[in-house]
């Protein structure tokens, strides 16, 4: 087990969250129980999946919940794509959001890959 507040993409995916929060508030009122809904639980699934695998017991548990965090991350990014196109955001706040969120993944798939790697050195000790 290890603090997952302690975790870069941890934090980073907290900061994307917070932004979409934040710019998904002007999103029109018909959307509230929609799309802003599906945004919001997207994103926020994204660190929560990092913190839940970070209180399980084992590597394995560890890299399952953060190919969910990943899955989650591919979600918000389709979500930003729709929003964009509805007209609900700006194309300045689809770029940052759009690049925040693709940071996050970047970040995620190398945190993956090295969680595998510990686990396929171990088995091979």
């Amino acid at each position: 087990m290890q603090n997952f507040k302690e975790l870069k993409v941890w934090s980073k995916a907290h900061e994307v969250t917070l932004s979409v929060y934040k710019v998904s508030a002007s999103f029109p009122r018909e959307e509230i129980y929609s799309l802003t809904n599906q945004l919001r639980r997207a994103c926020s699934s994204v660190a929560a999946n990092i913190a839940e695998g970070c209180g399980k017991n084992t590597q394995a548990d560890f890299a399952r919940y953060l190919n969910i965090s990943l899955g989650s991350a591919n979600e918000t990014e389709y979500f930003l794509i729709l929003s964009k196109d509805l007209n609900y955001l700006s194309e300045d706040q689809f770029v940052a959001l759009s690049n925040q969120i693709n940071e996050v993944k970047a970040m995620l798939i190398n945190l993956i890959t090295k969680v595998r790697n510990t686990i396929n050195v171990k088995r091979n000790t």
